[in-house]
């Protein structure tokens, strides 16, 4: 059976002229209502303190409501099964399940393993009616932020570009930045989600929008927030030093907190459907002309429903003057990494290599290289710098290596020549010749092999037979080995004389002291006298 409602309008008619005097029947056909339902007006005035013929002058907004809220029938509580009973019954298991986290299905299982059968729907409806399952937190909307202070920023795959040469087709993602207070929207198709990627796209923002934001909200995207923490995030070393060069703040989204950029959530499949869907884009730069294009012409001069202005008109109207200044020189990207030092005391750098001490061979440190500089960094401490280099260069310092090894590295015969001749004369015109070649680096071994010799042999000796060798115009290493070992071996160094320890000056007689004589003493006194 249907029933009309009623507005307050014909009530409040009803009651006007009712207090004017008019008859109920008359009441009914200038109305159009019920005979019955006029009477039912009637009776829950009276019963409200109305009083027949009062004059309309009485008749105000609160008695009114006072009338309404007596003909509002009570609820009819629904008629309930004997599912409901046994909810009601095991109302105590249920709860403490629920409470425990389990499953509102997990919980009808076991309520059927323990001989108590209810249908799910009921269960729900037990849960939510009885028990408040499933109701959320009360959702409260956060301060609007002034203009240009912050942009929020998310990233997403997006489409595949159209076939290249190769028939192969490759997906593209973007980083979307919207404006908080306007709206206003930029995008930036790229190919790979990186640190560097995401201050490129940055700085095309702020070139973009002709400044910088003063607060920068990402999600939880590893390349810019190492790790997630609702209190304390670890930014990358980076985008940390990058956010210090443009003076801005990063404010990190919650991990799995929508709410945290609720006003432009659900940026990823707009962009997506709306900018991307149904081009045909042959190149990144095709993706990045179109992106442009729609954010100013199509999305920015489209209404926004919840401002009700045009993203872009409203973005230049009262948010572009309060910008930071935009960056006027391109920025560096720093590259960070962890190298480890390897046994030829060289680690690698965007596949360059670079020295460093003895000391850190095996180590592993933390680098940093920009454009011009490669810092390399040990507990924090820096240890090493070298100028930047291509990949495939080696920047080497000779300080960093034993000279003698540093020598053989570098070809260099003059150290060679150098060393022999602190040996002595005859070594070095003996080396000289061995290096006298037109490939003198190939007769480096050689020349480590004299000095070898005057380390097991002395100087002198070494000398010595090197000038009977260069008499002879004799040049071969073997031969000064076999004349060194047959030779006359090394004179010894002179011992030390036997010096003649004196008698004691103040010997005292074995009568002197109180402890008796060894038994060899004795024997040598052949008086037996005690001493």
């Amino acid at each position: 059976m249907a029933f009309r409602e009623v507005t307050m309008l014909e009530i409040k008619e009803v009651l006007l002229l009712w207090l004017s005097g008019v008859a109920k029947k008359a009441i009914a056909r200038q109305v159009g209502l019920d005979r019955n339902t006029v009477r039912s007006y009637i009776k829950a005035a009276i019963q409200s303190g109305f009083a027949e013929g009062a004059g309309a002058v009485f008749l105000t907004d609160e008695h009114v409501a006072m009338v309404v809220e007596r003909l509002r029938a009570p609820p009819v509580e629904p008629m309930r099964g004997e599912s409901w009973k046994r909810c009601e019954q095991e109302r105590a298991f249920i709860e403490d399940r629920l409470a425990k986290g389990v499953l509102l299905s997990k919980v009808q299982r076991l309520l059927k393993r323990k001989g108590v059968p209810v249908p799910y729907a009921t269960l729900h409806r037990f849960a939510v009616k009885e028990l408040g399952f499933g109701e959320g937190a009360p959702s409260i909307p956060v301060a609007d932020c002034e203009p240009g202070e912050e942009v929020q920023v998310d990233t997403g795959w997006m489409t595949l570009l159209e076939p290249d040469l190769f028939g192969k087709r490759r997906r593209f993602r973007a980083w979307i930045f919207t404006s908080v207070y306007s709206r206003h929207r930029f995008v930036y198709p790229c190919f790979r989600e990186t640190t560097a990627t995401a201050i490129e796209a940055c700085e095309a923002a702020w070139a973009y929008f002709g400044g910088v934001f003063k607060v920068l909200i990402p999600d939880n995207t590893k390349t810019i927030v190492q790790k997630a923490d609702p209190l304390k995030p670890l930014i990358t070393e980076a985008f940390r030093e990058y956010s210090q060069a443009r003076r801005f703040h990063i404010d990190p989204a919650r991990s799995r907190c929508p709410k945290d950029k609720a006003r432009v959530e659900r940026t990823v499949p707009t962009v997506r459907e709306d900018c991307f869907r149904g081009e045909r884009l042959q190149t990144l730069e095709d993706a990045r002309r179109r992106s442009d294009y729609w954010a100013l012409e199509e999305y920015g001069m489209r209404r926004h429903t919840r401002t009700q202005r045009l993203p872009r008109e409203c973005f230049e109207a009262e948010e572009k003057a309060r910008l930071l200044p935009a960056p006027s020189e391109p920025y560096d990207v720093p590259l960070y990494c962890d190298p480890r030092v390897g046994c030829d005391q060289h680690a690698s750098i965007a596949k360059a290599l670079y020295s460093l001490p003895r000391e850190f061979r095996r180590k592993k440190l933390r680098a940093r290289a920009d454009r011009t500089i490669v810092r390399f960094y040990l507990n924090g401490q820096l240890i090493k710098t070298h100028p930047r280099k291509p990949p495939g260069g080696r920047s080497t310092d000779p300080n960093d290596f034993p000279p003698e090894q540093m020598a053989y590295a570098s070809r260099d015969t003059a150290f060679l020549l150098r060393e022999a001749q602190k040996r002595g004369a005859e070594v070095g015109h003996f080396a000289k010749a061995l290096l006298d070649t037109p490939l003198p680096w190939t007769r480096m071994r050689a020349c480590f092999a004299l000095l070898g010799l005057c380390r097991r042999y002395g100087d002198q000796r070494v000398d010595e037979t090197c000038k009977l060798a260069l008499a002879a115009q004799m040049h071969d290493l073997h031969r000064l080995e076999r004349m060194l070992k047959l030779g006359p071996p090394a004179p010894k160094p002179p011992q030390p004389e036997n010096n003649v320890v004196p008698l004691a000056r103040y010997l005292r007689p074995a009568e002197q002291y109180a402890l008796p004589l060894a038994s060899r003493e004795r024997k040598k006194n052949p008086e037996g006298e005690k001493p």
